[in-house]
């Protein structure tokens, strides 16, 4: 069975220094001294796509400092993982999907490097020769602090316990150079330290008082009180300070709780305190002054986090009736709505939300044509031929037992499955003949996720009825969805029979054709259903899928644009399907029959990874990497979307000879793995994460 992501072909890239050595076997490694080239084809971007958000981060400038080993200092005092902590603040600072600093505007010292002299070089010096106002400036450091005749201090590297005062950095002189040197407009101090909580000014009445004068233009956020202790741990990804950890994770997109693809100071703010509260069992309390900066100051851009908008309103459709004979009542969704006096006469019913409606044509003495489902296009008026042909020969009791079941089944944003069964167990119990409680149980019964007695249902009304195409159509969607893609083209094929213009089942024979590769006859398929139903969104995407999978980008980029356009609406109605048929999560490996929402939300999330993938065949990078995190917006647990994410960020680096990118990247084939490790990608993610490992911490 193809799943429905397959396309992504499992290729990495040589990066950085030719450190990337995860070569897929149709690949031949590049000769050592020659920069490979990843472009597929020289191209202009398309203006019609996407462009990559527009997040204009200010100018910013950082000093990072860690500092593990004293050697003026006893063994107890020696610490373990501050430098790796520096390594991921500035990982995560210069990272697209973090801080969004360039990499030369952060400045990192560790270990012997981090002596005071360097300190004060970098935070006294540097940082007020190039900050501006509007800039941003961040001071982050991890190690050990002091408190000494009632004053703080961070210890550098040649920090001796017996010169206190001459040999740390004070936190007054801190506080100083951040309030009257720096005029930068947003300046962030993050300390990951012993008694760290002394820089914060409700914490010790001793600094400075240019520091708690800053009020808005200061983010502090410290990893402990005032006499507090800092804890690191070997557990958290291979050692690190508790503070310094969640602090990362919040930048990358954790504390993102407004789901807005940015972290604010005052969501780093409190993920950090609860996570770190949380981690040391209460021991170890971080510390911010909620009144001492602008709690909407922006520390990070996750766009790959954000939380797609919501659905727009529906845009509505019209059905327009007529019938064979005359006066025969009309039902929409269980309700009359008027009688068509005359053969002839028609009568509109504008207003429905796109999706299926059940509609129903009723005549005194004659059985109803109907209950059947009719598809409303947005902004699309359609007609329905009411054909009433029969005497009545059905029992009453059967009919009344149908049309509770159907309502039980339609019944607004709450159907109830269970009793629409029971209701139509019983009808079709009465009359064994009853091929439209055979549907209606086929519809229920899927919808219960119970497919042995659906596609028991939905062979019971075939058999009984071989022209019933609406349960041929909805048993060939079911079909798809369970992975049977052969029977469902048998049965797509009988409708088109026919029916030669049934869009629904030509939207299913293109999907069909897709899964089995069959590209050119899915692309076929496709454009006769947006003849037939030009409005219709669906069929634009298993075109556009397949255009892409035939190597045709532009046109493949084109019809997943149409598609997004034309699905630009909230389709949910009464808790099914409507405007989505049977089988559109096929090789998605979920199941959402009773949630119209989440396969809006995930067939979108499809198109974007499908322009995504486009670009990024092209070596348009950016333009790939804006569609793909458009993509995990509405979907975060696809891992091909995560998958091509992290090649199109590799490639970025690749090109521009950058380390900023091999962070996201790392991050985006770790979540890969962890959503599926055993993808045929997933020994390439290894590969290239093993890779960028080695490059991150070679720096």
């Amino acid at each position: 069975m193809t799943p429905l992501r397959k396309p992504i072909l499992p290729v990495a890239a040589a990066l950085i220094l030719s450190a990337l050595a995860a070569i897929s076997p149709a690949q031949q490694p590049a000769p050592p001294d020659q920069k490979r080239d990843l472009k597929v084809e020289t191209l202009e971007p398309d203006r019609t796509m996407p462009s990559p958000p527009v997040r204009t981060p200010p100018r910013s400038y950082a000093v990072v400092i860690g500092v593990a080993r004293y050697p003026n200092l006893p063994e107890k005092y020696q610490l373990r993982f501050p430098e790796r902590d520096a390594q991921s603040m500035n990982t995560i600072l210069i990272s697209p999907e973090g801080g969004s600093f360039k990499a030369e505007n952060v400045k990192l010292l560790t270990g012997a490097q981090a002596t005071l002299a360097a300190m004060r070089r970098e935070i006294d010096g540097w940082l007020p020769s190039v900050s501006r106002e509007g800039d941003r400036v961040l001071i982050y450091f991890a190690g050990h602090g002091f408190l000494y005749g009632g004053k703080g201090y961070l210890a550098p590297s040649d920090f001796d316990a017996a010169h206190i005062e001459t040999s740390g950095y004070p936190m007054e002189e801190l506080g100083s150079v951040i309030g009257d040197k720096i005029h930068a407009t947003y300046k962030i101090l993050l300390t990951d330290a012993c008694h760290s909580g002394a820089i914060t000014p409700e914490e010790t009445s001793t600094l400075n008082n240019s520091l708690a004068n800053l009020r808005s233009s200061l983010f502090s956020l410290t990893a402990s009180r005032d006499r507090e202790s800092s804890f690191e741990s070997p557990a958290l990804d291979g050692g690190h300070g508790v503070f310094t950890y969640y602090v990362v994770e919040g930048m990358g997109g954790a504390a993102d709780t407004n789901g807005d693809g940015v972290v604010s100071a005052d969501e780093l703010a409190e993920y950090v305190h609860t996570q770190v509260r949380e981690k040391t069992e209460g021991r170890q309390n971080p510390t911010s002054d909620r009144g001492s900066f602008d709690p909407n100051l922006l520390l990070a851009y996750t766009p790959s986090t954000a939380k797609p908008a919501a659905a727009p309103a529906a845009k509505y459709g019209t059905l327009t009736f007529e019938a064979n004979l005359d006066e025969v009542e009309v039902f929409v969704d269980g309700k009359s709505i008027g009688v068509l006096q005359k053969k002839g006469q028609t009568l509109s019913v504008p207003g429905l939300p796109p999706g299926e409606h059940s509609v129903k044509g009723v005549k005194m003495g004659y059985e109803p044509d109907g209950p059947r489902q009719e598809t409303v296009y947005p902004g699309t008026e359609s007609t329905v031929s009411i054909k009433i042909l029969i005497p009545r020969r059905r029992n009453k009791a059967a009919t009344d037992l149908l049309d509770k079941g159907v309502q039980a089944y339609e019944k607004g944003s709450e159907p109830n499955y269970l009793q629409a069964a029971g209701d139509l167990e019983r009808a079709l119990a009465m009359d064994p003949t009853y091929s439209q409680a055979a549907y209606y149980l086929g519809l229920t019964y899927n919808a219960l996720f119970d497919e042995d007695k659906a596609e028991l249902n939905f062979k019971k009304a075939i058999a009984i009825d071989p022209d019933y195409l609406a349960a041929r159509a909805s048993y060939a969607g079911m079909l798809l969805d369970t992975g049977n893609v052969d029977e469902a083209l048998r049965q797509i094929d009988t409708v088109l029979q026919r029916q030669p213009d049934h869009a629904v089942a030509l939207t299913m024979q293109a999907q069909a054709y897709r899964f089995k590769a069959l590209y050119d006859r899915s692309i076929e398929s496709a454009r006769r259903a947006v003849q037939i139903a030009p409005k219709s969104a669906e069929p634009h995407l298993w075109m556009a899928d397949s255009l892409r999978l035939s190597g045709k980008l532009a046109e493949a980029r084109a019809e997943y644009n149409q598609y997004l356009k034309l699905s630009d609406f909230d389709s949910h109605l009464a808790g099914q399907l409507n405007y989505y048929v049977l089988g559109s999560l096929f090789g998605v490996g979920r199941k959402s029959h009773a949630a119209v929402h989440d396969i809006w939300s995930e067939l979108r999330s499809l198109a974007y990874f499908g322009i995504c993938d486009c670009e990024r065949r092209q070596s348009h990078y950016d333009l790939a990497i804006a569609a793909c995190q458009k993509s995990l917006s509405y979907y975060s647990k696809d891992p091909f979307a995560h998958y091509a994410l992290g090649l199109s960020y590799m490639y970025k680096a690749n090109d521009t000879n950058s380390v900023a990118e091999l962070g996201p990247a790392l991050k985006h084939f770790q979540e890969m793995l962890a959503i599926n490790p055993d993808m045929e990608e997933a020994r390439f993610a290894r590969q290239n994460i093993a890779a960028i490992e080695k490059v991150l911490g070679g720096q």
